[in-house]
């Protein structure tokens, strides 16, 4: 039993999740990462629209994927408990609520696109806000596709499957940089699209990790019993059917739901402040973000292996467990983004000489990427709590930190290390650092005091 429980089982128990979380976040993000390398060779005014419809996409799904949150956290306490069968119900409510939802937010949004981003936009130029208008009309009908992505995937970790979603993501990589490639740049006699090149290879990836990965969740060896949720679903009135599952899924995600609310608009007002230093900033920034993803993305790795086995530890009843859990695996994401801030601190040049070879973009983000590597420890440990609160279940305490972090000391802070102290792009990092290292404060506290261990479910 000892050695079940220890430090070092734990740790690789941890890390079995945690690394194709890992490189599945990774290749996630190589999907935007690849999209803006080769736009960025295309033009730098096209590399300046990715700032705008970059971030609006991230933004989209990250903020209405929410329900994943409760998936996991409900899938993952159903399989601590030994139900799975209430599992694979969750998981088929999650996929139909989030292909609906997917389809309520891209209509709406594809008819305003042009005049919602003028008005947001209004110092970014008409070309570059051309450019990223004409990237979302082909991206938002893909929209509905990743949110059914981020649900199948979440069940999929809940249940301890973190390989499904890594081949998944190798899959849509491999077809994002083979269009995009093609697309981009007119290769093989095909005209050259630019922006639009990168977002008909996105979209495509979009759709072809979605079909795996629901095709996966509904074949015969799948983890969870999905045919005969489906199949007793088919059988039984639709709302009786899924209402309950549902229920628990969205009594979690909904406060996860605000919380990425307010965070991304916090960020785009963050995205704004930028907007004001001109085209070479938030050029300079994209690329800035481009680096420091690898970071995130491997704090959110861990951070998924955290929710999941602590959410399956509490289904267990055995919430000391849960928190050991999660301690393992902020130091492991600690060490990890500790090594990339030295390595941004140390050799900012070539780090972003892989995005531009602009001299007065890396002059701005040499500086700046040296205050982004004093940010990576805590970044790592706000991840990671974060994420792990909401495999438990405590959604409202991460929205509770989100309002005051994202609110006030991002956008507070970077305004005045931005604009009034004039530090420009610099003081906009300078500013973000400030909200992870109080977002690492406030999560400790309330990880330390532990309400989340007696919270149903």
């Amino acid at each position: 039993m000892k050695s079940e429980h220890g430090g070092a089982a734990l740790a690789r128990q941890v890390w079995q999740l945690a690394w194709p979380a890992i490189a599945h976040m990774l290749l996630l993000t190589l999907v935007f990462l690849v999209g803006r390398g080769m736009v960025g060779r295309y033009s730098t005014t096209a590399l300046a629209s990715m700032q705008i419809c970059g971030t609006l996409t991230w933004t989209l799904v990250s903020v209405f994927s929410a329900t994943s949150a409760g998936t996991l956290a409900v899938v993952a306490r159903s399989v601590g408990a030994g139900d799975r069968a209430a599992a694979a119900e969750a998981t088929r409510a999650s996929l139909v609520f989030a292909l609906a939802l997917g389809a309520a937010i891209a209509l709406p949004l594809l008819a305003a696109c042009g005049p919602l981003l003028r008005a947001l936009f209004p110092n970014a130029g008409a070309a570059v806000v051309e450019q990223a208008a004409a990237y979302l009309r082909i991206v938002l009908p893909a929209l509905p596709l990743a949110f059914v992505e981020a649900v199948a995937a979440a069940a999929l970790q809940g249940v301890g499957n973190t390989r499904a979603p890594l081949a998944a993501a190798t899959v849509g990589n491999l077809v994002n940089v083979a269009v995009s490639a093609v697309l981009i740049f007119g290769l093989l006699g095909l005209p050259a699209l630019g922006v639009r090149g990168a977002a008909v290879g996105v979209a495509c990836t979009m759709a072809t990790e979605a079909l795996l990965l629901t095709a996966v969740l509904l074949s015969r060896s799948s983890p969870l019993p999905l045919r005969s949720a489906a199949s007793a679903a088919a059988t039984a009135p639709a709302p009786q059917a899924s209402a309950p599952a549902l229920a628990r899924v969205l009594r979690v995600a909904l406060p996860a739901f605000a919380e990425r609310s307010v965070y991304h608009a916090g960020y785009m007002g963050f995205v704004a402040i930028i907007g004001l230093l001109g085209a070479t900033a938030m050029a300079a920034n994209q690329a800035l973000i481009a680096v420091e993803s690898v970071c995130f993305l491997s704090a959110e790795g861990f951070g998924i292996a955290a929710g999941a086995l602590m959410a399956q530890r509490l289904g267990a009843r055995s919430p000391r467990d849960a928190a050991r859990v999660g301690l393992v695996a902020a130091l492991m994401a600690i060490l990890a983004l500790s090594a990339f801030g030295a390595l941004f601190a140390l050799a900012p040049r070539p780090l972003l000489l892989a995005f531009s070879g602009d001299p007065e973009l890396l002059v701005v983000g040499e500086r700046a990427l040296r205050v982004a590597a004093v940010a990576q420890p805590f970044m790592a440990f706000a991840t990671v709590m974060g994420m792990g609160l909401r495999g438990a279940g405590d959604t409202r305490t991460v929205l509770a930190v989100t309002l005051v972090c994202s609110l006030l000391v991002r956008l507070g802070g970077t305004w005045l290390f931005a604009v009034t102290l004039g530090h420009g792009l610099v003081g906009v990092w300078m500013g973000s650092t400030a909200d992870w290292i109080c977002r690492s404060a406030l999560l400790a506290v309330a990880f330390a005091r532990g309400r989340w261990k007696a919270l149903a479910v």
